[in-house]
C-alpha cells in the first residue's frame, strides 16, 4: 500500500494508536486521579489535549467513510481548537517549570522543550492549513501535528515503566536528557515516512520539511541553555502573564 492509501484509509488507526498511548502515559498521575481535587492548570490541558486527539481520530474516521462533507465542518472546529492547545501548554508550561527554583542550564534546557513543541506544532498546524486545496499535504502535516507532542508520553512511559534506562542518555547538569528517547522515535517515524514518500513518488517535500522543524526544535533543546540570548528569551517567555 503507498502512503496516500494508508492515510485516506488508515490513518485513523495512527490517531487512535497515539491516542491509547497518550491514556497510558498519562494514566496513573492524570486520567485515574480526574474526580480527585486538582489544579486548574492540568485539567484545561488535559482536556484541551484529550479533544485535540478525539477530533483527530473522528476526521480520520470521516477519511476512511468518505464523509467528506462532515470532515470539512469539524475540520473548521480546529481553528479555535488550536490557538487553545498553544494557550493551554504555555499555561501548563510556566506552572510546571515555576516549581523549579534553580535557574540553570536544566531550566532554560526545559524552557526549549516545553514553548518550542508549541511552536512546532503551530508551524505544522499552519502548513496544514495552507495546503488545505492539496488533501494529501494537508493530510501530512495535520498527520505531523503530534510529533511535537512524543516526549510528554515517552518521557512519563520511561520513568513509570523502564526507569532503568533513564541513565543510558547524557545529563544537563545532573539532569537526565529522557526525552532524547522521544526525539529519536519521532526522527525514525519521519525517516520511515520520508522513505514511504518517495517510493510513492508524490509530494517528497513533505515530510521532509516536517523532519526539518523537528530537528531545529530537537536542537533548541539540546544547545540554546547554553546561549545568554535564549536565557534572556527564556525569562522573558516565564514573565508573560499567562498563569
Amino acid at each position: 500500500m503507498n502512503l496516500n492509501k494508508f492515510i485516506y484509509k488508515n490513518s485513523v488507526i495512527y490517531f487512535v494508536v497515539f491516542s491509547l498511548i497518550a491514556l497510558f502515559a498519562f494514566w496513573p498521575r492524570y486520567f485515574s486521579r480526574l474526580f480527585i481535587a486538582m489544579d486548574a492548570e492540568t485539567h484545561f490541558h488535559g482536556i484541551i489535549m484529550t479533544l485535540w486527539c478525539v477530533m483527530l481520530i473522528t476526521q480520520g474516521w470521516l477519511i476512511r467513510i468518505k464523509k467528506y462533507p462532515i470532515h470539512k465542518i469539524i475540520g473548521k472546529l480546529s481553528y479555535g481548537l488550536a490557538p487553545l492547545i498553544v494557550i493551554s501548554g504555555i499555561i501548563i508550561a510556566q506552572f510546571s517549570l515555576q516549581k523549579m527554583q534553580v535557574h540553570n542550564g536544566s531550566y532554560y534546557s526545559s524552557i526549549a522543550l516545553m514553548f518550542n513543541s508549541l511552536i512546532a506544532f503551530s508551524v505544522l498546524y499552519s502548513l496544514a492549513i495552507y495546503h488545505l486545496k492539496s488533501p494529501l499535504l494537508h493530510a501530512r502535516f495535520m498527520l505531523s501535528t503530534l510529533f511535537p507532542m512524543f516526549t510528554p508520553l515517552t518521557d512519563r512511559i520511561i520513568y513509570n515503566h523502564f526507569r532503568p534506562i533513564v541513565a543510558w542518555v547524557p545529563t544537563i547538569e545532573g539532569r537526565p536528557m529522557v526525552w532524547l528517547y522521544g526525539f529519536a522515535l519521532a526522527n525514525l517515524i519521519l525517516v520511515g515516512l520520508i522513505i514511504w514518500d518517495w517510493k510513492t513518488k508524490k509530494h517528497r517535500n513533505a515530510f521532509i520539511t516536517v523532519l526539518g522543524i523537528m530537528v531545529f526544535y530537537h536542537i533548541s533543546v539540546i544547545s540554546f541553555h547554553h546561549f545568554a540570548l535564549w536565557r534572556t528569551m527564556g525569562d522573558w517567555i516565564m514573565s508573560l502573564p499567562f498563569s
